[in-house]
């Protein structure tokens, strides 16, 4: 293994989050061959607790030499192979804030344990046989989801729902190689290949791979999320919508335009999909040096999010303003909301409605009142749908370096198909079909590199 992994000795971390004042429950985690003696060292524990495998004892963590009292904690033993990384692991449950977890790690350094990588502790589980890379990364998956129904699909992984078929497409590539090797050397004493029959079980194959490359761009949402900013005018009601939308005061809401002077940013969830919604500075012409700069920023922002909400203003109509901003945003995907539609008669609505830009989306609002919000989300939802994001079973999602080798393992099958049209030679036959073999084993680890390796590790925790 490279440097960045020395999967040797016992290692040690933090397993939570150390946030000051904050935290009932404080874990530091020991991984490897010393971590029962490292816990019997500092762990003291009255009456006739028993140190058996799987228990919960109850005691006080002490410093080894001068037996001062750190912490009143709890242990928990985790003997081999029935662990998390298949090691000895002891995890001291400690108080929860800074200094004690912080103590606690630096008595486990100071009595031979090393501090862990980023990711280390799932490596070991890796290399020890108890997880495959696509279980390994949907425990990341599911440690930084942000909304429900990504950590559903990061579950997914971790049950091996995306192992599964990979491992069979692998298997009937190693057949279809078996077959053709076969020939190679026993050319005499087999009938020939049915080329058609080779052809018909690679086009299986591909079929199969499309299926699960077409959850990618639903991955890539359920994970890093919706970009989604708010841009308009100032005074159209920007941050009342936003406010509306998320149901708090995130945004100053006042009759002044140009209150807001920066980004103001919110998370939600629409549809099971995260979404980051920007509430942009009122774009216009200024000499006030602070709205430039909020201005700007919002041109950025526009620029960026993956769908812009132009908003206007329904009591104003669509004004010379309103037609310069939409040329600014008119190439991104895009939805038009008539806000503060309480303002205006109904047939106003309607001659406004067919005299604005053709937009993918024309929303009416009033989020003074709360109403067409969901009229919003559910556009929001038809657009990412329109885009086939949704299109994919829902209980899978490939990330963008499972993409990348099951890309690989369809080229190679195509080749290999082009070879056999071509009548070459089986040795040819062989060569990219090596190819589709290795692309599909380093999904799951079967054949990884140790670059490999330290690039899914490396973005890990530390304490994971």
């Amino acid at each position: 293994m490279s440097e960045l992994f020395a999967t040797t000795g016992t290692i040690a971390a933090i397993a939570t989050a150390v946030v000051p004042q904050q935290g009932s429950v404080g874990i530091v985690r020991v991984s490897g061959d010393q971590a029962m003696a490292i816990a019997q060292t500092l762990f003291h524990t009255p009456g006739r607790q028993l140190w058996e495998t799987h228990r919960i004892l109850y005691g006080y963590i002490r410093h080894p030499q001068t037996q001062q009292l750190v912490d009143e904690a709890l242990l928990l033993i985790m003997k081999a192979p029935r662990s998390y990384t298949c090691e000895d692991v002891v995890e001291f449950h400690c108080h929860g804030g800074i200094m004690a977890v912080q103590q606690v790690l630096q008595l486990c350094l100071e009595s031979g344990a090393r501090l862990a990588q980023p990711g280390e502790f799932t490596l070991r589980a890796f290399l020890n046989g108890r997880l495959d890379l696509t279980q390994a990364e949907g425990i990341a998956d599911l440690v930084g989801a942000r909304s429900p129904q990504a950590a559903q699909t990061a579950l997914a992984g971790l049950q091996g729902k995306l192992a599964q078929p990979i491992r069979q497409l692998r298997a009937n590539c190693l057949d279809i190689l078996a077959e053709i090797e076969a020939r190679i050397d026993f050319e005499e004493d087999l009938p020939p290949l049915d080329n058609e029959v080779i052809i018909s079980e690679i086009e299986k194959i591909t079929a199969e791979i499309t299926r699960l490359l077409a959850t990618k761009d639903k991955g890539e949402l359920l994970r890093s999320g919706l970009k989604v900013a708010i841009v308009g005018r100032p005074n159209v009601g920007k941050s009342s919508l936003l406010n509306a939308w998320s149901q708090s005061d995130r945004a100053i809401v006042t009759e002044l335009p140009g209150t807001t002077r920066d980004v103001v940013e919110s998370q939600l969830v629409v549809g099971g999909i995260p979404v980051q919604v920007l509430d942009t500075a009122g774009i216009r012409e200024t000499t006030d040096q602070v709205e430039k700069i909020g201005v700007e920023r919002s041109r950025r922002a526009a620029n960026a999010a993956d769908l812009v909400l132009l908003t206007i203003d329904a009591s104003v109509g669509w004004t010379e303003g309103d037609e310069e901003i939409y040329q600014q945003v008119q190439h991104r995907p895009l939805i038009l909301v008539i806000n503060k539609i309480d303002l205006v008669e109904e047939n106003q609505r309607e001659t406004l409605q067919s005299k604005i830009p053709n937009a993918k989306s024309k929303i009416l609002t009033s989020a003074a009142k709360n109403q067409g919000i969901y009229a919003l989300e559910t556009a929001i939802l038809e657009i990412v749908q329109s885009g086939n994001v949704q299109a994919a079973d829902m209980d899978l999602a490939i990330n963008r370096r499972q993409a990348a080798a099951l890309t690989q393992a369809q080229i190679s099958l195509k080749q290999v198909q082009a070879t056999i049209v071509d009548q070459l030679p089986l040795d040819f036959w062989t060569i990219d079909l090596r190819g589709a073999i290795q692309a599909l084993g380093e999904i799951t680890g079967e054949e990884v590199t140790e670059s490999v390796l330290d690039r899914i590790f490396s973005k890990f925790c530390i304490g994971k």
